[in-house]
């Protein structure tokens, strides 16, 4: 008899989970029953629960693991006799917490093979021995087409939205893993530790037919950087445009790369790019350095004039509070965006992210974050921290309630409150924003309609 096995995404950015449809294949290659269930857009249902022989949770970052964690509690209620284990980034990551929930197995980096091998083990007892340590596999895969058999449509994700009120389904995809970079508070450091790992181009572009043919019109590049293996991605872009001239996608690149393989900019306008996200995090470069993050603010600026040279659309995202962020600092990080007329590129909720130092942080490198953290809190999965000015932590909290009420409200307008906001605690008279002097001519920014980003 088949071993039955229940993958459980818990939130993945508004996106169908490729970090199910991607071990689903892997899975019923090898002759297993597979139900994928999402929890973002599904409900836990006892009954697949208590079929199942193996259940593994996918943990690709810090809000699906807390997810995860409360969805494990359940799960063992329902079946206490079930293997449960945890895969992805924050897997291995947050070891000893999952383990206490009751998990058999964990699996952290390119887990498809891996976890096919856990599924396989006949007894619960020999998947604990097996999986007795924190498992991080960097292997080098060969890539299975993904399977989204089972998996809610595309429709019940977050769409793209156009300038004039159109929107557009959104599917998604993954050309590479991990990241060849090191920078100090990104989580993906601690398991691929500088490497990265790429999915076949051939295995992307049928994802990509099979997503086209389920409806979608526009793709998400989920790879860390997609210029980590920038001819990878220029062969990619090339293929993807050629077979689908009116499919539109979006990607995430490094300050660094973009400025590295600028030349590739207009091939990435010219192929259907609706925007490239990049991780600035700070307009201050002593904050940059501390981050290590490759880049300096005037890189930056370098990078905003590139893109409106060529015509393509930029969407920078931020960590503005560390504790290193005064009042002033964030004051000036608002007032260059405004003066570089960005508002309209950045999502609200970036201008209220604050600086997570999870399990293995390059940032405990630091001997002055050494002695700001405490003890590691395993139920919030990070080092707490407090800013040396109270002021800092409670506008950052005012900010983020302000953002949580906005709804639907225009991007511009939502910065002009957090605007008033934080010159009223400084104890500033709100005043005008600044103006782009000229105004900046542009065309109206598409976005996501899911705008987290961790």
């Amino acid at each position: 008899m088949s071993v039955k096995v229940l993958l459980i995404s818990t939130y993945e950015l508004g996106r169908q989970p490729f970090g199910l449809a991607s071990p689903a294949a892997w899975l019923r290659a090898a002759g297993m029953e597979v139900t994928c269930l999402d929890l973002a857009v599904e409900a836990l249902e006892p009954g697949s629960v208590q079929a199942a022989d193996v259940v593994a949770l996918y943990v690709p970052m810090h809000t699906a693991t807390r997810i995860a964690a409360r969805a494990a509690k359940r799960v063992r209620a329902i079946h206490p006799g079930v293997r449960l284990g945890f895969y992805g980034l924050y897997a291995s990551m947050n070891e000893a917490y999952l383990r206490s929930l009751g998990a058999n197995f964990i699996i952290g980096g390119e887990f498809e093979e891996e976890l096919v091998q856990v599924c396989r083990t006949a007894a619960p007892e020999e998947a604990v021995e097996a999986a007795g340590r924190p498992l991080v596999s960097l292997k080098k895969l060969a890539f299975l087409v993904p399977d989204r058999a089972g998996l809610p449509s595309l429709r019940a994700y977050a769409r793209l939205e156009l300038p004039g009120g159109a929107s557009r389904v959104v599917g998604y995809t993954e050309a590479s893993r991990g990241c060849k970079h090191l920078c100090r508070h990104c989580p993906i450091v601690p398991v691929y530790r500088g490497q990265f790992r790429i999915v076949q181009r051939e295995v992307v572009l049928e994802d990509v037919r099979r997503q086209v043919a389920a409806g979608a019109e526009h793709i998400t590049f989920g790879d860390p950087d997609f210029f980590n293996g920038v001819s990878h991605a220029v062969r990619l872009v090339r293929g993807l445009h050629d077979e689908f001239p009116a499919l539109t996608y979006d990607v995430t690149i490094k300050v660094e790369h973009l400025l590295q393989h600028h030349r590739y900019l207009p091939l990435l306008r010219d192929s259907g790019c609706a925007f490239v996200t990049t991780a600035v995090e700070s307009l201050d470069d002593a904050i940059l350095a501390r981050l290590d993050k490759g880049h300096t603010e005037s890189d930056f600026y370098r990078v905003v004039e590139l893109f409106r040279q060529v015509g393509l659309n930029l969407a920078p995202t931020f960590v503005p509070f560390t504790p290193w962020t005064t009042i002033g600092s964030y004051l000036r990080l608002l007032e260059r965006l405004a003066e570089l007329d960005l508002p309209p590129a950045v999502p609200p909720i970036q201008l209220a992210i604050r600086l997570l130092i999870p399990a293995g942080s390059r940032l405990l490198e630091l001997p002055e974050v050494k002695g700001l953290v405490g003890e590691f809190d395993e139920r919030s999965l990070c080092y707490p921290w407090r800013h040396p000015d109270p002021l800092m932590d409670e506008l950052q909290r005012e900010v983020q309630e302000w953002v949580r009420g906005l709804g639907a409200t225009n991007r511009e307008e939502a910065f002009q409150g957090i605007w008033s906001l934080a010159r009223r605690k400084a104890g500033m008279a709100c005043g005008s924003m600044p103006r782009p002097t000229p105004r900046l001519s542009r065309a109206a920014m598409p976005y996501l309609t899911e705008p987290w980003y961790c």
